[in-house]
């Protein structure tokens, strides 16, 4: 017997027909054998319905309440889900993330899990019930209400999955598995059947938006399998799993683009240690997160600094540098929020020569300049002008010939 954790998002349970169909699948799972935890998200827009209404009162709602009410989201859709399956005759429970007793510390909106009691869930499947949790959600050690902020449902299916040794982690979602590239931008992107715990990382943090990275962290730590499936069909979906479970790295996996990037450029900051932090420093403890850097070797005792940061957090960026900039004595400020980041993914750039500078050549034949660039020993990215970003997802994919099937290498 398998114990299996499925987490269904928002359009998997958009209404009542769909929490319908997502009951049907999770019988036929335990009527294979299996044990089966389920974990959802509010029904699709609930969300965004409840922000609303506190916005309506308020521009700055407090974060406590605005957790109680965002809360409320999810828990309607374990109510409805368990209805659903106790009316086709399958015994199942909910819980609420309190009710689990899934612990969490108090930054409300973007509270870390700390703990999870998983004694509440272990007996109600030793009655043979199904276990219906409210993802997103935790409580803190004084007793509020706390949710988990963008992701918080992938987040807290694959933690309850670690916490109770589950086999495997299937992620249901309104998409058939993980791509080599945005099929919407990439006609020819293909499907993948595997793909590691560190490639599937690079991917969610450069713009592939199938799972969250707090969660595939969650997985990679303790080990659980995650299985990327559709809701609406029986495909086999991808499964991301350990390199060592994986027969033979790719040269390049994936080719993802992000358009949520801006640019700035301080020119003419001291060649001297100790300049950077306090450029940066003050956008860090804005809580902005920098993320490409640049800063070229001075030969004048002076030296530019560029980096790059989330679209949505231009303006309050571009101010603390030159705030910056006119404490440290610089030339000028620069900026450009009509950027996008554009990356290669693959486990096999480990052991392939060459993969950047193809990279380059192919952008360069296409006519589009690298801004800056920035690589990992799985991953290479380049900032380009906002306009030329399909161009060079479609360039680069066609380029590594990712729309194509892998060899299957022959027994010898």
């Amino acid at each position: 017997m398998a114990l299996i954790v499925q987490k269904y998002g928002g359009t998997s349970v958009g209404d009542t027909a769909r929490i319908a169909r997502v009951a049907d699948r999770v019988i036929r799972t335990r009527e294979s054998g299996n044990q089966v935890i389920v974990v959802v998200s509010a029904m699709a827009g609930e969300t965004n319905r409840l922000t609303k209404l506190a916005a309506d009162l308020t521009d700055t709602p407090s974060e406590r309440e605005m957790d109680v009410i965002l809360s409320t989201g999810e828990q309607v859709t374990i109510g409805l889900l368990s209805i659903a399956l106790d009316a086709r005759g399958c015994a199942a429970r909910s819980f609420t993330g309190s009710q689990v007793r899934i612990t969490t510390d108090s930054a409300f909106s973007k509270a870390r899990i700390q703990k999870i009691d998983d004694s509440a869930i272990r007996q109600a499947l030793d009655r043979g019930e199904v276990v219906v949790v409210a993802g997103f959600q935790g409580i803190d050690e004084a007793g509020n209400i706390t949710t988990l902020g963008r992701g918080g449902s992938d987040t807290s299916a694959v933690a309850i999955a670690a916490a109770l040794g589950a086999d495997v982690c299937e992620i249901y979602t309104d998409v058939d598995g993980v791509f080599t590239s945005d099929p919407g931008v990439v006609p020819s992107a293909r499907m993948l059947d595997r793909v590691s715990y560190d490639e599937m990382l690079e991917m969610a943090s450069l713009g592939a938006k199938v799972l969250h990275i707090r969660s595939v962290l969650f997985a990679k730590k303790y080990n659980v399998p995650l299985h990327v499936r559709s809701s609406f069909n029986d495909k086999e979906g991808t499964l991301v799993t350990r390199e060592e479970d994986i027969m033979e790295a790719l040269e390049v996996t994936g080719v993802t683009y992000n358009r949520d990037e801006a640019k700035i450029t301080v020119v003419g900051v001291p060649d001297q240690p100790g300049v950077a932090a306090k450029l940066l420093g003050p956008i860090t403890d804005c809580n902005i997160i920098v993320d490409m850097i640049v800063q070229n070797v001075g030969t004048d005792g002076h030296a530019d600094v560029t980096f790059t940061v989330p679209k949505a957090d231009f303006k309050k960026a571009l101010s603390c540098a030159q705030e910056a900039a006119r404490e440290l004595r610089a030339r000028e400020v620069l900026s450009d929020d009509r950027v996008a980041k554009v990356s290669i993914v693959g486990m096999g750039m480990k052991n392939h020569a060459g993969v950047a500078s193809r990279m380059f050549e192919l952008l360069s034949k296409e006519g589009i300049n690298i801004q800056i660039i920035s690589t990992s020993e799985i991953k290479i990215s380049c900032v380009i002008d906002d306009k030329y970003a399909e161009l060079a997802v479609r360039t680069l994919h066609d380029g590594f010939e990712l729309g194509k099937e892998p060899a299957v290498a022959e027994n010898t």
